[in-house]
């Protein structure tokens, strides 16, 4: 009897740790082998790109199958065979910024909104992951893109007013004070109101050179690959000088001059120079012939910030005065898509890193419609705008900061 019943005890054992197996299996239970087979019938880069990034055992079974690379075959027949590490770089580089392109321009969106500041926030840089926002009380504050959570603060030195800025993510980031500038490491480039640049070297904090850009105050800056200085003038010109000699180059003209230059935006890849002004006019032209090619009104009052992801020839993200963000095509300077956050709704709250954050919905405005007839209080002006992967921040004079979080149209 005891002998039956012993055995009876370890089946039952046995029985439930068998149950146990099938009932409890997860994915950390499947063998390299089995994971390959179902990483290889993906068809979708992204998908597979989500599954590499789970845990370092999936990285490498993905990697070490080159499974990444036979899908692009697999796409693309006729790159077997080629330079194939350059084709598959350029291959996913162009995904990337297709789904970008395709998400702000007619994708869903999310925006998020949380109290950034005690004061007024007017200015937003956004690099790679990072926020980097600041106000007239002389310091900046640095956000996570994805979470929104507070990352550190930085006090402007030597009491100056912060006008604007910029900063690089891999590095410490760089402040330009005083009146509108740019950088390019190691050097920043400041425009005055006298019309003139100065250019400082970041490192031992002297003036290297000072160029006389306009007869007329500069109103923005950006600088090139090359070394250009592109400066903006209250007369609707863009001065284009050479930062190492200080030659002036040539000079980029409005046909709707004079009118002021607010903000500009170079896109490396393309050779586009895009420009806002306080007519409501965007503005582009072909750096390598000087000549315009567009400048549709878009909006009905001053354009304070124009931006577009660095590698996208596809979208430029254009705000201003009346609070409609709007969405432009870089080749055309057409109108793909305007948008502003519905606040009529009521906001779903969340509580991250002790700070509440809203999520709010994106409403579309209408091709045609009248801002006019829309509420401000659905249309705060937006003061400055930065571009992200598939993310755009806004600052509107208040003391909070917004970003839209935009998705894949999905079929």
């Amino acid at each position: 009897m005891e002998a039956s019943s012993s055995r009876g005890r370890s089946g039952g054992a046995a029985l439930k740790r068998r149950r146990g197996a099938g009932s409890g299996s997860t994915a950390q239970s499947l063998n390299d082998d089995i994971l390959r087979s179902i990483f290889s019938r993906l068809d979708d880069h992204f998908d597979l790109a989500r599954c590499s990034a789970v845990c370092s055992s999936w990285n490498r079974i993905i990697v070490t199958a080159h499974l990444m690379r036979d899908l692009y075959y697999k796409r693309n027949p006729p790159a077997r065979g080629s330079s194939s590490n350059i084709s598959v770089k350029s291959y996913f580089e162009a995904l990337a910024m297709d789904e970008h392109a395709s998400s702000l321009s007619s994708g869903p969106a999310d925006a998020y909104q949380w109290i950034g500041h005690p004061m007024r926030a007017t200015l937003c840089r956004m690099r790679g992951g990072s926020i980097l926002t600041g106000v007239g009380d002389k310091f900046l504050r640095l956000w996570s893109a994805e979470t929104c959570k507070f990352m550190n603060e930085y006090n402007v030195p030597n009491a100056k007013t912060l006008v604007d800025f910029d900063f690089d993510e891999n590095k410490d980031f760089y402040l330009m004070f005083i009146c509108l500038c740019s950088f390019a490491d190691p050097e920043v480039v400041i425009g005055c109101e006298d019309g003139r640049a100065f250019v400082y070297d970041m490192y031992s904090r002297s003036c290297s050179s000072i160029y006389r850009l306009h007869s007329s105050p500069v109103t923005c800056l950006t600088i090139t690959d090359d070394q250009l200085i592109l400066g903006g003038s209250t007369f609707g010109n863009i001065a284009i000088a050479d930062q190492t000699s200080g030659q002036k180059l040539g000079v980029l003209k409005s046909a709707y001059a004079p009118l002021a230059i607010r903000s500009l935006s170079f896109n490396t890849n393309s050779h586009m120079i895009f420009a806002g002004s306080s007519a409501g006019y965007a503005h582009c032209w072909d750096l390598r012939t000087l000549r315009p090619l567009w400048e549709p009104r878009v909006s009905p009052n001053v354009i304070y910030s124009v931006h577009h992801l660095p590698g996208d020839t596809a979208t430029l993200a254009v705000g201003g005065i009346d609070g409609v963000l709007r969405l432009i095509c870089q080749r055309t300077g057409d109108i793909i898509r305007s948008i502003i956050v519905d606040t009529n709704r009521p906001a779903e709250s969340t509580l991250r890193s002790r700070h509440q954050i809203e999520k709010k919905r994106v409403r579309e405005v209408v091709p045609g419609a009248q801002v006019d007839n829309i509420s401000t209080r659905l249309r705060p002006q937006i003061t400055s705008l930065s571009v992200g992967m598939k993310k755009i921040v806004t600052t509107h004079g208040e003391n909070y900061i917004r970003v839209l979080k935009f998705r894949p149209k999905r079929s």
